[in-house]
């Protein structure tokens, strides 16, 4: 479902050049969750943004639902993205001046559903906010247009599903309303699902867990694996690639 290979990302600052990823290799089978936690600055949304093909890496090679979108223009990359890829952001990225009902059937508009407006209702239920459809964002309180955001990315019944800290902008109760509604939607419509969390507790509500460190990955070892094994490293050693240039 998504496979990286040797993942660079550079970028320059004054004379410099600086590395946000270093070489990162990475394959999520379809129907997994996994967490990608780290520090600020680590370049964990970088990350989550390369594999949703809303940004452009200085190499290597990400491969989405059996495409390379590395070697996509920004219109195919989209077309990808309205037919396989939700995205949930941190600060809700809802239209102002659009309803909550009308946030969530416009993805559902763009991909061509049949019934936009049935299938938008359906989702605004499942989070609870039916009677909330004909509000506008600045009218809902930020777990509100969290579970409007949710619904959005859910409608479209995306096969992977991406969320940068979910959770960031919302206090201790509304977050776990959120992670509840987020794993409910994620296994009842079976979607891989991939987040970035400073989080542990939802990190842990994951399948896999990543730790982003100074632009490298490494997997943190499930509890069946022997404690002997440490951290599984993610880097251009592990798979004979070279490293970033």
């Amino acid at each position: 479902m998504i496979r990286v290979q040797n993942l660079c990302k550079t970028v320059t600052s004054g004379a410099q050049e600086l590395a946000i990823l270093r070489g990162i290799n990475l394959e999520i089978k379809a129907g997994e969750s996994a967490a990608i936690i780290g520090v600020s600055g680590a370049g964990k949304s970088t990350l989550l943004g390369l594999l949703a093909g809303l940004d452009n890496a200085t190499s290597g090679d990400i491969y989405l639902h059996g495409q390379n979108i590395s070697l996509m223009t920004e219109d195919q990359r989209a077309a990808l993205r309205a037919q396989h890829v939700g995205f949930v952001f941190q600060s809700f990225q809802l239209l102002p001046g659009l309803t909550a009902l009308e946030n969530v059937m416009l993805p559902l508009e763009l991909s061509g559903h049949a019934s936009p407006e049935t299938a938008a209702r359906v989702f605004l239920e499942k989070v609870d906010l039916a009677d909330r459809g004909h509000h506008y964002p600045r009218q809902l309180s930020g777990g509100e247009q969290q579970r409007v955001a949710l619904a959005r990315a859910f409608a479209v019944e995306p096969d992977i599903l991406f969320a940068d800290e979910p959770t960031g902008n919302l206090d201790e109760q509304t977050g776990q309303r959120i992670i509840e509604l987020l794993f409910a939607l994620n296994s009842e419509t079976r979607t891989t699902l991939v987040l970035v969390t400073h989080e542990m507790a939802l990190a842990q509500r994951c399948g896999r867990q990543f730790v982003m460190h100074d632009g490298v990955l490494t997997e943190a070892v499930s509890n069946a694996e022997s404690a002997d094994t440490g951290m599984k490293q993610s880097s251009p050693a592990q798979s004979g690639e070279l490293p970033c240039a």
